[in-house]
């Protein structure tokens, strides 16, 4: 069960009826004295105000029981608090019938006191990106509201902000306020803000405690992929054998280069036993690791791979790195041979010839841009072969192209960005702008799609069997 499922985080949701979890269970008991610290540190928690005695309540606990268990695992605490033996704490919330159910949201920021100061900053070894505690003599004294403004923004980001004006908490810290520390379970685990807080703004502590949220040098898979492809970082990776007795000495080898360049630069290492296409894909051809190579996600796209020639070192890499930011560096665009012949139904286009197939003023330019590895792209083979059948012989109107990623880049003139596959664009006759397809990648959908945007007049020619377009190839299910 994932817990968004449930509720938002940064919301407590208190469920008013139920039952007395056992001792053996994963529901937390609150009373009137625990209640105060364990609810205000936690961004997410399940509350049960319950009697021993209430029918509904004993059958709910079963179920109650269940969820605790599953979002043990997310770090979301369930608890209960009995009614019978804290009844002024019942009162307070309201809890005077059952089932009665209530939802309650947390703020922004916790109160933290020194009560509670150690738990809080314990979560950061349970939390994704960060926890930050802005310190300060008043709860209103800069930069408060800004802190709070952030806060709130990114409340539902699995960050936790917490704000103290205790002094016993402010001492345990080691600061003097006004002062703001971040809490992480990666790189340095306690890092003061080094900006001037008193007078720091919202977006500049923002930029702040989203930049830590970063590890200095992740692993890269599959799972955070998308986070760093949309970054308007560049992306720096080392490819490493994972079995290299000196894996661990490279990585930290280049932390001071990943730290120096980290306001302009992701840098991450890659698997290069698991990842090997991947590596080829970046034009890193030798099986020679380690290898390391930066991309431009970008519109140009473009990627910079350093000679394998060159032994990797930090001062190779941030030679490598500083000519990229210095607008050294000027790669030839990655492109696959000019094919001899165009045999198939579809033109199959390579980067060299971006400009000159699909600036053709004369002709409308559908293009699909896929990888052989992508499942989306193969089960919409057969529907783009029988489009391009379909028009087989009006080449001189329209162009369908395909053209695989792994082996191209797009040039520079191309005024947009691939950001997964497949991507799909149409391009009207005498126009340089791109028209997204989002439709089914069906080829009676390819067709009304076609038909509708294009400049020139078309006849398709029908295909034996496909009388109508109506037959359905490459359906997504």
């Amino acid at each position: 069960m994932h817990p968004r499922s449930l509720v938002s985080p940064g919301t407590a949701l208190v469920v008013v009826s139920l039952a007395v979890a056992s001792s053996a269970s994963d529901i937390i008991s609150l009373t009137a004295s625990s209640f105060d610290t364990v609810v205000p540190s936690e961004s997410l928690i399940l509350l049960r105000f319950c009697t021993p005695w209430s029918s509904h309540c004993k059958a709910l606990t079963p179920h109650y029981e269940q969820a605790a268990t599953l979002l043990k695992a997310y770090n979301i605490k369930i608890a209960d608090v009995d009614c019978v033996e804290e009844p002024d704490l019942c009162e307070v919330h309201q809890a005077r019938g059952y089932p009665y159910m209530l939802d309650q949201s947390l703020p922004a920021v916790s109160e933290i006191t020194a009560a509670n100061h150690a738990e809080f900053q314990q979560q950061a070894a349970h939390n994704k990106k960060a926890v930050a505690i802005a310190y300060l003599s008043s709860p209103t004294g800069p930069p408060a509201d800004a802190f709070g403004a952030v806060a709130q923004k990114l409340r539902d980001s699995s960050y936790l902000f917490g704000l103290s004006t205790d002094d016993d908490a402010i001492a345990a810290a080691g600061v003097t306020p006004p002062a703001i520390v971040a809490y992480r379970s990666f790189d340095d685990p306690k890092t003061p803000c080094p900006l001037p807080v008193s007078r720091a703004t919202a977006a500049e502590l923002e930029e702040w405690i989203t930049g830590l949220s970063v590890p200095l040098i992740a692993e890269l898979g599959a799972e955070n992929y998308h986070s760093y492809a949309i970054s308007p970082k560049y992306l720096a990776s080392l490819f490493l054998d994972p079995s290299d007795p000196q894996k661990d000495a490279r990585l930290e080898a280049m932390r001071p280069v990943a730290r120096k360049y980290r306001s302009r630069v992701n840098f991450v290492w890659i698997d290069a036993v698991e990842f090997r296409e991947h590596a080829r894909a970046l034009n890193l051809k030798d099986a020679k690791w380690p290898a390391f190579v930066i991309q431009d996600f970008g519109r140009q796209q473009r990627t910079y791979a350093l000679d394998q020639r060159v032994d990797i070192t930090p001062a190779s890499v941030e030679d490598w790195v500083r000519q990229l930011l210095e607008g050294q560096l000027d790669p030839p665009l990655k492109s696959a041979p000019i094919p001899e012949a165009q045999d198939g139904p579809v033109f199959t286009l390579v980067g060299q010839q971006f400009d000159e197939i699909v600036f053709d003023d004369s002709k409308d330019v559908f293009l699909a841009l896929y990888t052989t590895w992508c499942g989306h792209c193969k089960r919409m083979h057969a529907a783009w072969d029988a489009l391009g059948a379909k028009y087989a012989a009006l080449t001189d109107r329209i162009t369908i192209a395909k053209m695989e990623m792994a082996a191209n880049e797009l040039p520079a003139s191309a005024p947009f960005r691939v950001a997964g596959f497949p991507t799909i664009k149409f391009k009207r006759a005498g126009t340089r702008t791109f028209i997204d397809y989002a439709r089914p990648r069906t080829l009676e959908d390819f067709v009304a799609f076609v038909e509708e945007h294009a400049a020139n007049s078309l006849a398709p020619v029908v295909p034996a069997g496909a009388e109508g377009g109506q037959i359905r190839l490459g359906v997504e299910r």
